[in-house]
């Protein structure tokens, strides 16, 4: 392909771009054939706002704080690449090359750290965000934000170094004309609470709100990628998304607001950070939830991070383990146990003898004791653990936390399954948070697939090439196609509710909300698109000042759907989770659960053989377990729920981690059946462990995970150590 290449002297040279590094939906990487250290990157739809864009990004670099070291911190468009059909048009342009980087993610978890870069240590890893904040905070001092912060777009060097990449999707003002070219993407686990549930092309990005995602990137370089709103869920029900914890402001470490999550046991310790950085995330996290102002700069964190790095001392043991002096023991050596003998900075001599890839040290057997298990009444179950997180309690209702007494211990096979799980949580975890990018070491970015637009195609062709992207979870693209196709044919409400679906599916809901208004504007009776715009308001409600009014309009677009067909069963059963959620927080909650179990026992008579139906019914049983004198008769209901469910599906991980939790919970009651509810638990989580990671379900993984650490060995018990409370 021959291209005009525009040089900084103004001249234009042609040159033939033939040999491709990359290739995704948006663009083409090639390699430039008179310059070794550069790239092109062209565009397969390039439009009038990209050049314009483009031009003001080339005339207007940021400062390169590297410069001195002969490295390149931000990747950014050096001259502009031209048509050369006559046009002139932009269609792109050149680049740094970057050479010998890695994704960030490959250096802070700790498995292809190992592989990668052994003696990359804690000091490194303070270094390498040093590096990242200096890259921001020129980018900051140019008035450009990244907007989409997320790990992909950092590339890490073996000595540290950092390059940001995907600058051309960050968001540029144009200092002459003030108009801004905004960013219209992000990823949730980076999106300040702010902005959570926006469309982003609809805002413009300001500094505080990259500095939530500088804050996210930071601390999961310190914590081994540990993401500062993991943790494990203490309230009933299920565990909400990342996007749900950040707009709440459930920041797992926070100080002086308590959160209804614990820090996963398999976390480094708070405690491994400097005082000065446990400041600065909770001033980002905690006290920046309601004043993103106030959150801290990038300059900030740079002084606060080579702080941190002039803190560290050195461990007797073994000199790779660096940690601050506010310590009075080496928490990596403690960790390196906690690991089975896995050390996440293994010492000069194991890599030189490759000892640090070697399998993991079985653990010790250790003997099978039994002791006599305590009887509980239910308000000690399990989940009386969990404080609940939301809005509204009963008055002067206490929750307890449950501290385990006298537990038995297993058998040594058993015991070994919560090492072997930890590890393999660690090992894995990469596969669940590496974005899907092009596998070139040039232009580490995420590429949005979308088919060529061809103007002759009809309403009836996009839409089935939309339906094609959406069932292959290409929702971007889904979304081109549907687009294209409501332009062909504007009054289409099956169109409009298709986008709406592909929005719902990228948590884009107040999109999805916009769509399926406007097919019912056009279609009053499109039934399909009441009860998906009643689950997409009560998504709206995780997020809501005022959720009981999402609640209660979810619920009036279930009724107007059975209006029109008393028969539709995923009304029935939407219709019955949204109860079951209000239940929980009503004054009467167990009028609402009996409510809720009715629209189930409905879609149930209507349909005997809905998996999700028996689920949600189970679930709510087990809500009323808490409330009922007798207690053990509403777990065995559950429990034959949740038998139905996985009789019709067998592949849920949800339903087994449910079924097993509730059996834990029959086996603390005592009883000739004790023990065999308890195997019969751990058989449960062992099975939905394996099925979340079958299915790239990292959410139910880590409950399976949590909940075999509480099951089996009581290794969770002192995140659990607290005196009541009164609920407020």
């Amino acid at each position: 392909m021959q291209v005009l290449h525009c040089l900084p002297n103004q001249k234009i040279v042609p040159i033939n771009l033939s040999v491709s590094l990359g290739r995704g939906g948006e663009a083409c990487i090639y390699t430039v054939p008179s310059d070794a250290e550069t790239v092109a990157k062209v565009y397969h739809k390039p439009d009038a706002e990209k050049a314009s864009k483009l031009e003001v990004m080339v005339l207007n670099p940021p400062e390169n704080p590297t410069a001195s070291l002969g490295h390149i911190s931000i990747a950014w468009p050096s001259e502009l690449i031209r048509a050369a059909d006559g046009s002139n048009n932009i269609i792109g342009f050149t680049m740094p090359r970057i050479r010998g980087m890695r994704p960030a993610i490959d250096f802070y978890n700790p498995r292809t750290r190992r592989q990668h870069c052994p003696l990359f240590n804690y000091q490194y890893l303070l270094r390498t965000a040093r590096n990242l904040a200096a890259a921001f905070a020129a980018l900051h001092t140019s008035g450009y934000c990244v907007g989409d912060v997320n790990e992909s777009n950092i590339l890490v060097s073996d000595t540290a170094l950092v390059t940001i990449v995907d600058t051309d999707s960050f968001q540029v003002r144009d200092p002459k004309t003030n108009i801004v070219y905004r960013t219209p993407v992000g990823k949730p686990e980076f999106t300040p609470p702010e902005l959570q549930n926006k469309t982003f092309s609809e805002y413009d990005r300001a500094i505080p709100h990259d500095l939530f995602g500088l804050g996210v990137l930071i601390f999961q370089l310190l914590m081994e990628g540990t993401h500062p709103f993991s943790g494990i869920y203490q309230s009933v029900g299920e565990p909400p998304p990342y996007e749900a914890r950040i707009a709440a402001g459930h920041f797992t470490y926070s100080v002086n607001r308590r959160v209804p999550y614990t820090p996963t046991p398999i976390a480094p310790s708070w405690e491994i950070l400097h005082p000065t950085l446990q400041q600065l995330f909770v001033r980002c996290f905690e006290d920046g939830h309601n004043n993103p102002n106030i959150r801290p700069n990038a300059q900030t964190w740079l002084l606060a991070l080579a702080e941190a790095e002039d803190a560290l001392r050195t461990c007797q043991k073994n000199p790779q383990h660096l940690y601050s002096n506010h310590l009075h023991k080496c928490p990596w050596c403690e960790r390196s146990a906690k690991l089975g003998g896995r050390d996440p900075f293994p010492s000069i001599q194991d890599v030189a003898s490759k000892k640090h890839l070697k399998p993991r040290p079985k653990p010790p057997k250790r003997r099978h004791t039994t002791t006599t298990p305590r009887r509980r009444t239910a308000t000690t179950a399990l989940s009386s653990r969990y404080v609940t997180q939301k809005r509204r309690l009963p008055v002067g209702r206490k929750i307890s936390y449950y501290q385990p007494n006298n537990k038995p211990k297993f058998y040594p096979l058993v015991l070994c399954l919560l090492g072997f799980l930890t590890l393999g949580y660690l090992d894995i975890v990469t596969k669940f948070t590496t974005s899907n990018v092009e596998e070139n070491q040039y232009a580490q970015q995420t590429l949005i697939s979308s088919k060529a637009v061809d103007n002759k195609s009809s309403f009836i062709d996009y839409y089935k090439q939309g339906r094609a992207a959406y069932k292959g979870k290409k929702y971007e693209e889904a979304i081109a196609n549907f687009a294209q196709a409501i332009q062909k044919n504007p009054d289409s409400p099956k169109a409009y509710v298709n986008r709406g679906n592909s929005h719902y599916n990228l948590k884009e809901y107040e999109a999805a909300l916009t769509d399926y208004t406007h097919a019912l504007k056009l279609n009053p009776k499109a039934i399909k698109a009441l009860v998906n715009r009643g689950n997409v308001r009560y998504m709206l409600a995780e997020y809501s000042s005022d959720p009981d009014k999402e609640y209660k309009l979810a619920i009036e677009d279930y009724n107007q759907a059975l209006r029109i067909d008393r028969d539709e069963v995923e009304a029935y059963i939407r219709r019955g989770i949204v109860r079951s959620q209000i239940a929980k927080f009503s004054g009467d909650s167990q009028k609402d659960y009996l409510r809720a179990i009715d629209d189930f026992n409905k879609a149930l008579r209507i349909d005997p053989s809905r998996p999700e139906a028996f689920y949600q019914r189970g679930l709510v049983r087990y809500q009323l377990a808490q409330y009922s004198s007798n207690f053990e008769q509403e777990y065995k209901k559950a429990l034959t729920d949740f038998n139905q469910a996985l009789q019709h599906n067998s592949k849920l991980p949800k339903v087994y981690l449910k079924r097993g939790l509730v059996r834990y919970e029959l086996a603390q009651y005592g009883g000739d059946r004790s023990n065999a509810y308890r195997h019969k638990a751990i058989e449960d989580l062992q099975k939905a462990a394996k099925i979340s990671l079958e299915q790239d379900d990292m959410d139910n993984y880590q409950q399976a995970l949590s909940s075999i650490c509480v099951v089996v060995d009581n290794k969770c018990d002192t995140l659990f150590q607290k005196t009541s409370v009164i609920a407020q």
